[in-house]
């Protein structure tokens, strides 16, 4: 059936038991042709052929979903908690099955069951569970590409990050210790209401927040800002929705994002609304850091009534941290980042 070779890009991980008695392994779970293959993820050796119309679901309706390679076969059996791998199997299986010759209608019979095939790949990789799917599954490598992709296209708005070479240390000191090894803040020659986070290690921040201000504190304030918004929203996972289902399905098959899929999400994420922060998990992620919140919360409102809360709650108000975020030499490289 050429419309099940579709999904043969449409992996999940499973849980597979040989016998009863057998110690449950990890599985990849993928579509074969006609066939459910379960492979080790250690060596890329398939492990089982389950026959797709055979495949009997042993729990109906709960979840995770338990299988087993027939109805008469309780030996075997695989456990799956993949709610987009479950769809596929329960729908792709039915198909194949309705589509075996019947009386001399095998003609009638195969164009019916492509015509479900169709109707199952427009039902499971168009609408936004693919989307998800597919923030959810993007290894780190691949989330730093879209993240540079995204950063370009802000660039076009903002002008380049600003890339002074003596200041590269400090920003990365600065980054690392605000967020943990491996992150990134890039400054941008403008101003911005927020910093953004962006898919991958990148934080964009605007210029006037370091160059403008006495301490890093305020800096430091808008990037754990960006931190805490990015933990209930994926900055993936919005960059996959503007881009769209089909953008998203070349993203997996061929793990490349079409650059013009971004065009536009710039502009369009400079413009969004600051997603509310909890305030309490902000003050957490400010104790973690070694940060006061005040001076933050002052560049908010600078008569500290709206913000009453990351002032009066302020981890470092009575006492100092135990070291500061950059000392006077790396915060004074970093504010000059942007100079010429």
């Amino acid at each position: 059936m050429t419309a099940l070779n579709q999904y043969q890009r449409l992996e999940a991980v499973g849980l597979w038991r040989e016998t009863p008695q057998s110690k449950p392994r990890d599985v990849i779970v993928s579509f074969g042709e006609a066939t459910l293959i379960l492979t080790d993820p250690r060596s890329d050796v398939p492990l089982a052929h389950w026959s797709l119309p055979a495949v009997h679901r042993i729990n109906p309706d709960m979840q995770p979903a338990r299988y087993s390679p027939g109805r008469m076969d309780a030996d075997e059996e695989l456990t799956v908690e993949d709610d987009l791998m479950i769809s596929a199997i329960s729908r792709v299986h039915r198909a194949i099955a309705a589509s075996r010759p019947n009386a001399g209608k095998l003609r009638n019979s195969v164009l019916l069951a492509g015509a479900f095939m169709v109707s199952v790949l427009g039902s499971i990789w168009l609408p936004p569970a693919l989307v998800r799917h597919a923030a959810q599954v993007a290894p780190p490598a691949q989330r730093a590409e879209i993240g540079r992709m995204v950063l370009a296209e802000i660039a076009l708005v903002t002008g380049s990050p600003c890339k002074r070479p003596a200041a590269g240390p400090a920003a990365q000191h600065f980054a690392e210790g605000l967020l943990g090894p491996g992150r990134q803040i890039a400054v941008l020659p403008t101003e911005l209401d927020a910093a953004i986070n962006l898919p991958g290690p990148i934080t964009v921040i605007g210029s006037h927040l370091i160059a403008g201000q006495q301490s890093p504190e305020v800096a430091a304030g808008y990037i754990l800002a960006a931190e805490a918004a990015s933990e209930d929203a994926d900055p993936l996972l919005a960059a996959l929705r503007y881009a769209g289902p089909r953008a998203t399905f070349q993203l997996m098959t061929s793990g490349t994002l079409p650059r013009a899929a971004l065009d536009g999400y710039g502009e369009k994420l400079l413009s969004a609304p600051q997603l509310p922060v909890d305030e309490e998990h902000l003050l957490d992620l400010f104790e973690r850091a070694g940060v006061a919140s005040e001076p933050y919360a002052r560049a908010l409102d600078p008569t500290g009534e709206a913000v009453l809360g990351l002032i009066e709650a302020d981890p470092y108000r009575t006492i100092l941290p135990a070291q500061p975020i950059l000392d006077d030499r790396e915060w004074v490289a970093l504010q000059q980042i942007c100079d010429e």
